[in-house]
C-alpha cells in the first residue's frame, strides 16, 4: 500500500510547494468509518493515516457509534480499533507509517476521557509507539487541563483564536474547524471567488499554529479533495478513504501541463465541401482518440487545433461483429475493407476468410498507396491495410504480407521484425524520412525505430508531421492519385496505462500531421483528408484544467477500449458526405463511393 507521503511527495514535485503545510504529511481521515464491516482494517488497509472513532461511555464500557441509538454491545472500541490495531503493530504492518487515531468524545468529557486512559493504559505496544498519536475530540476537557493527562494523550484543537498556555499548546497535535461555517460549497462545481478568499483566509491564519489542519463537516468528492489538497489543507476527511487515496495518488500522472504544441492551421476552405471530383484521399487514424481526448489536447493548446478549424464533422459507432466494444484489429478492419468482423481479426471476415482491403482495391485502380505509424508496423491498425490474418498477433504472417503487398510506401517501427526476411527486395529502405525528398524508388520503407517507437514524450519529436509532410510529397511526384493512411498510435498506448500526460502529448502531436494533411489538400485540388479513430480507450475524462497554464486534470473509467462513439472530420471536397451518425465500415464505402 502506498503512503500519503508519497501523495505529498509526488504532488510537490508536479504542484511546486504553493502553501502547502511542509512540515507534516498530507493525512486522509477516515470519517466514518464504523460504518464499514470491519471499519479499521477497512481505513488502514486502503491508505487512510488518521482514523476516527466516534464514543460513548455506556455501563462503564466504551462504545463506538455515531448516535445513543445505535449502539451496540458488540461494537466496542476495543474490538473494532484498539486489538486490531494492536494486531498490525505486532505484524509490523505499514510499521514506519505515522497514525492518528482520532477519538470524538460524545458523552461526558471527562469521565469518558478517564475510561479511555484506563482502557489505553491495557494497550502498550499503541500507547508506546512513537509514531502513533491518539487525539482526543468531540466532547474535550477544558484547555487549560490539558497538560495533566498522559504523554500519549493529544488533543485536537477547534478554537482558533483562542488563549492557550505553550504548555498545554504541546498537548494540541492538530486544529480542526467546522467547513459549514466558511462555505455552503457541496464539492461539486468550483468554489465561488468569495468562498475561495474566505476559505484560503482561514486556512492562512491555521497555518501560523504550526499545526496540521482540517476540515470537519466538508464536502466528500474529488472536486474537493483536490481543492483542499492545492489549498494546502494538511488531513482531508473522508468517508471513502479507497477512493481519495487512489484519486490523490493518481494525481500528479493525471493533472498535467502540456509538453507540446500544434501550430493551428486556418485551412482556405476552397474546395471543402464542394461536389468536384476526389483524386487523392488522405485517411488519418488517432488509435483510441475519442472526444475527451480531442478535447484535451484542444484545451492544452491555447483552446484550439488544426483539427478544430474543419466543418464537416460526424460520429461513428465502432462495435465489432463478435463484441460489443471494439479492439484496433476488427475497427482497422471495419475502415480498411468495408465489413465489421470479430476482434483480433485482420484483414479477414467473421467466417475468418480474407476480405479485399482499400488499398488493394485502388492500386489494382492505378493509385499510389502508403501507411505510416507510430506504432510497429505490423500493429493491428496498420496491418488491417495490407495484411489478412485470423490473429493480430501472428507477426510472422503479418510481416510476410507486408512483402507480399503493393504498398508504394511505408513509414514505422519494428525494424527487427524484418532482419531475416527479403524486405530490402521489396521496398528501399530509407534511413529517414527525409530521404524521400530525393529518392526515384517506386517503393520505399522507413523504420523509425527497431522495435516499439518512441512516445513524444521519450523525445520521439515531430516525427508523425515530418512523415507524412515528406510522404506526401513522395506519392504526389508520381502524378498519379493516391491513398495514404496515417496513424498516430499511441494515443491508445497512453489511454491503457491512465497516461494523462502521454495522451495530451500524442493527440497534440497527432494534430501536427493533421496540419501537413490540410496544407498539402490545400495545394493540391481534388485531395480528401478524413481524421477519425478506431475507438476509444480508457473512458478518458477531463473534470478540471487551466488553458492559460496548458493544464488538463485527466481521469479515467477503465483501461480497456469503450464502446463509446468517436468523431469523424473531414476537409476538402465531398467531406459533407462524411457528417452524421454512421458505422465505421461505411466509411469505406464512403471513399469508394468518391473515386470513380
Amino acid at each position: 500500500m502506498k503512503t500519503s507521503f508519497l501523495v505529498l511527495n509526488l504532488f510537490l514535485l508536479f504542484f511546486g510547494t504553493g502553501n502547502l503545510y511542509s512540515q507534516d504529511l498530507v493525512k486522509i481521515h477516515s470519517h466514518n468509518d464504523y460504518n464499514q464491516t470491519i471499519p479499521f482494517w477497512d481505513a488502514y488497509s486502503n491508505g487512510a493515516t488518521s482514523i476516527e472513532a466516534d464514543i460513548f461511555l455506556k455501563d462503564n464500557n466504551l462504545y463506538v457509534s455515531h448516535n445513543q441509538e445505535d449502539i451496540s454491545a458488540s461494537r466496542t472500541l476495543e474490538d473494532l480499533y484498539l486489538k486490531p490495531l494492536e494486531t498490525a503493530l505486532k505484524m509490523k504492518y505499514r510499521k514506519e507509517q505515522q497514525l492518528f487515531l482520532l477519538i470524538d468524545i460524545k458523552t461526558g468529557a471527562e469521565p469518558t476521557l478517564n475510561k479511555l486512559i484506563t482502557v489505553l493504559n491495557k494497550y502498550k505496544t499503541i500507547t508506546n509507539d512513537k509514531n502513533i498519536k491518539i487525539i482526543i475530540s468531540g466532547n474535550r476537557p477544558t484547555a487549560d487541563t490539558y497538560i495533566k493527562y498522559p504523554a500519549f494523550i493529544f488533543f485536537d484543537f477547534q478554537e482558533l483564536g483562542q488563549s492557550i498556555s505553550k504548555e498545554n499548546w504541546e498537548k494540541v497535535a492538530m486544529v480542526s474547524l467546522d467547513f459549514q461555517k466558511y462555505s455552503k460549497w457541496n464539492g461539486l462545481g468550483r468554489l465561488t471567488k468569495e468562498d475561495y478568499n474566505r476559505i484560503s483566509s482561514i486556512i492562512s491564519k491555521a497555518k501560523f499554529t504550526n499545526k496540521p489542519f482540517r476540515f470537519w463537516g466538508a464536502p466528500d468528492t474529488k472536486s474537493a479533495w483536490k481543492a483542499f489538497l492545492e489549498l494546502g489543507v494538511d488531513i482531508i476527511n473522508t468517508d471513502k478513504p479507497y477512493n481519495c487515496v487512489q484519486y490523490l495518488e493518481s494525481l500528479p500522472k493525471r493533472f498535467i501541463t502540456a509538453s507540446n504544441s500544434s501550430k493551428v492551421y486556418i485551412p482556405a476552405y476552397k474546395t471543402d465541401q464542394k461536389n468536384i471530383p476526389v483524386k487523392n484521399v488522405i485517411l488519418l487514424i488517432g488509435d483510441g482518440n475519442g472526444l475527451s481526448q480531442i478535447s484535451s489536447a484542444v484545451l492544452a493548446n491555447n483552446g484550439a487545433l488544426s483539427l478544430t478549424q474543419l466543418k464537416s464533422v460526424g460520429f461513428i459507432k465502432t462495435q465489432s461483429a463478435d463484441d460489443f466494444t471494439t479492439d484496433s484489429a476488427a475497427a482497422g478492419t471495419a475502415l480498411a475493407t468495408g465489413q465489421k468482423t470479430n476482434n483480433r481479426a485482420i484483414g479477414t471476415d467473421s467466417l475468418r476468410k480474407p476480405i479485399v482491403n482499400i488499398l488493394e482495391i485502388l492500386q489494382k485502380r492505378k493509385f499510389s498507396t502508403g501507411i505510416i505509424t507510430t506504432d510497429e508496423i505490423t500493429g493491428a491498425t496498420p496491418a488491417a491495410f495490407y495484411a489478412h490474418r485470423e490473429e493480430r498477433s501472428d507477426t510472422e504472417g503479418i510481416s510476410r504480407d507486408l512483402l507480399e503487398s503493393k504498398l508504394n510506401l511505408f513509414v514505422g517501427g519494428g525494424a527487427a521484425t524484418f532482419k531475416d526476411t527479403a524486405l530490402k527486395t521489396k521496398f528501399k529502405l530509407l534511413s529517414s524520412v527525409q530521404e524521400m525528398q530525393t529518392t526515384i524508388e517506386d517503393t520505399v520503407g522507413v523504420f523509425i525505430s527497431q522495435n516499439r517507437v518512441p512516445s513524444v514524450l521519450e523525445g520521439r519529436g515531430e516525427l508523425l508531421a515530418e512523415a507524412t509532410k515528406y510522404s506526401l510529397e513522395f506519392l504526389n511526384k508520381k502524378n498519379k492519385p493516391f491513398f495514404l493512411m496515417v496513424e498516430g498510435a499511441q494515443i491508445d498506448s497512453f489511454g491503457h496505462v491512465n497516461n494523462a500526460a502521454g495522451i495530451v502529448a500524442e493527440t497534440i502531436d497527432f494534430d501536427t500531421a493533421i496540419t501537413q494533411a490540410l496544407i498539402f489538400a490545400d495545394k493540391n485540388e481534388g485531395t480528401l483528408v478524413i481524421i477519425t479513430a478506431d475507438h476509444e480507450t480508457s473512458g478518458f475524462a477531463i473534470p478540471q484544467g487551466n488553458v492559460k497554464k496548458h493544464k488538463i486534470e485527466g481521469d479515467f473509467i477503465t483501461n480497456d477500449h469503450t464502446a463509446t462513439m468517436v468523431p469523424i472530420f473531414s476537409y476538402g471536397p465531398h467531406s459533407q458526405d462524411f457528417q452524421g451518425v454512421y458505422e465505421n465500415n461505411e466509411v469505406f464505402t464512403k471513399i469508394l463511393s468518391l473515386l470513380k
